[in-house]
């Protein structure tokens, strides 16, 4: 049976980048159905303004239908009443909660650095929960939900990350000695999970702390699994980002027990809209990611092996990883190696 992934482009640079990740992948012979649907804000205006959510109905008719989707990077308005951000709905919706970044170096942007780490983040719940109370003009709190049964999926999930690609330590990002309740709760959870792994190594470190130790030592996480609360691991993995090179070339999935959303780390960039010179490495990665998804593996292998190839040789790469490349020439180049690593 044909498996079926939704794709929404977005907005900004996201029909831009989303277009190379489509063009990739129709090169490469993905044999699975992909459906063109609107999501974002800048639909949204187009609308009127008028709906509750930036994803609409019948995009969302074709998601519930689907295997997968990917999200092209989307705008979210911060102002008091618009939606809340296509990623975030989508999580909740769904009940993806595993966010997965991977932090891989590339030898051209980083010789004197070797990363290979993974970020994983909760996804349906703390601060994005999106709780929040106004009390009077002066002032407004905001809910940090943490429930005992999210944190045990989510850590399910990340152990069997670690189990499946032989890493050896669980990094726990915290801040226990002030928030002692939740994420109290949340370590709880993260010592429970790693109880029947003597082998697996744990270490807790406080969010302030981790990003300094981020910045001064990252080596130190090499074959960890870094695991943390939905903002906490936000903040983390962006910063990850910026030590390997560029915030475009970080990729990620947002996985629950069946269903599964593909999209770059990045966000829509709208300055750069229409120029022809973003990164298109992290969609470009995640979209092959989602090939795997599908069962397409060899699909997925091809284009990891290209990009990484294409980035270097330093060729044909855009300008923040020190080319002069456009978006389409450098995804063109990634494709023309996807093709010839197809047929060996």
């Amino acid at each position: 049976m044909v498996k079926k992934a939704v794709i929404m482009k977005g907005d900004g640079i996201g029909p831009e980048v989303v277009d190379s990740m489509i063009n990739i992948l129709k090169e490469c012979n993905i044999q699975s159905e992909l459906i063109y649907c609107d999501a974002g804000s800048e639909q949204w205006e187009q609308n009127g303004c008028k709906d509750p959510t930036y994803i609409p109905e019948s995009t969302m008719k074709n998601l519930e239908e689907a295997d997968a989707c990917f999200k092209g990077p989307t705008t979210t308005i911060p102002k008091p009443g618009a939606p809340r951000s296509v990623a975030v709905s989508l999580r909740q919706k769904f009940e993806l909660f595993a966010n997965i970044r991977p932090i891989k170096t590339f030898k051209r942007l980083t010789p004197n650095l070797d990363l290979d780490f993974v970020c994983f983040r909760e996804a349906t719940e703390g601060l994005y929960s999106g709780v929040e109370v106004k009390l009077n003009d002066d002032a407004a709190i905001a809910i940090r939900q943490i429930t005992r049964k999210g944190c045990n999926r989510f850590m399910s999930s990340a152990m069997n990350w670690a189990k499946q690609y032989d890493m050896n330590k669980i990094v726990a990002i915290t801040k226990r000695n002030i928030l002692k309740k939740t994420d109290g709760l949340f370590f709880e959870e993260v010592q429970n999970a790693i109880k029947n792994y003597s082998e697996m190594q744990l270490e807790e470190i406080y969010i302030d702390n981790m990003a300094q130790q981020m910045v001064v030592n990252p080596q130190q996480f090499n074959k960890s699994v870094l695991v943390s609360t939905n903002l906490f691991m936000d903040i983390i993995s962006e910063l990850a980002s910026g030590i390997v090179g560029s915030i475009g070339l970080v990729y990620s999935s947002n996985m629950g027990e069946s269903y599964a959303m593909f999209e770059a780390a990045h966000g829509s960039a709208p300055s750069f809209k229409g120029q022809n010179k973003v990164n298109p490495t992290a969609t470009v990665l995640a979209g092959a990611w989602m090939a795997e998804y599908l069962g397409e593996t060899e699909v997925k292998n091809a284009i990891f092996s290209a990009t990484h190839q294409v980035i270097n040789d330093g060729k044909y790469v855009t300008f923040d990883i020190g080319g002069d490349a456009s978006t389409t020439q450098m995804a063109e180049q990634i494709s023309n190696l996807a093709k010839s690593n197809l047929r060996k």
